[in-house]
């Protein structure tokens, strides 16, 4: 038997994105979204009811600051207590996995989706995902990128405008293109 484009993605293989059923999950993901992001003037709770409604977790007293943009939505885990400002996206191919008391400043991409780099498989049109996964009590800074397949430590700190593109082990602060670590860890 065969996976479905959808299988293979969750599954972590090279799948095609402009498959029919991943397409339909998108646009679903993109009705959500609609509503979510027009819900920037309600109070917090009717941001988490929203919230609850697609993603995967939501711990109790998580906030997502709209606009926010992601693919699916139903791949992401928010701890307790987490905290994402305005202007993120995720790229939610793989599982984002956010722990509890984490901060995320104003347009933070965190990219699970990844690309081959052979030229002539990109060409095909073969996409993969690397989850990504955020310890508790971390701080992201804004403008920080985290790349697909990175963990963050608990108590991590990365700097505002940060590419993460490894690993951060927990309690230490990174900063820079590409992140270098500058104290702990």
């Amino acid at each position: 038997m065969s996976l479905s484009e959808k299988q293979k993605m969750l599954a972590g293989l090279p799948y095609h994105a402009g498959d029919a059923e991943l397409r339909a999950e998108q646009a679903a993901a993109a009705a959500w979204l609609a509503r979510y992001n027009a819900a920037l003037g309600e109070p917090v709770p009717v941001w988490q009811a929203l919230l609850a409604e697609r993603a995967a977790r939501v711990g109790q007293g998580a906030v997502l600051r709209p606009p926010f943009h992601c693919d699916y939505g139903w791949n992401i885990a928010f701890g307790a207590r987490v905290f994402v400002n305005f202007d993120c996206v995720f790229l939610d191919v793989a599982p984002i996995t956010i722990g509890d008391d984490t901060r995320i400043g104003p347009g933070v991409h965190i990219y699970t989706a990844d690309h081959p780099r052979d030229p002539v498989q990109r060409r095909a049109g073969f996409e993969s995902g690397r989850p990504v996964t955020i310890g508790c009590n971390v701080w992201i800074g804004g403008g920080a990128i985290i790349l697909p397949g990175v963990t963050v430590g608990d108590d991590a700190i990365i700097g505002a405008g940060s590419v993460v593109t490894h690993d951060v082990a927990a309690g230490a602060s990174v900063a820079g293109n590409p992140a270098q670590v500058l104290a702990g860890g």
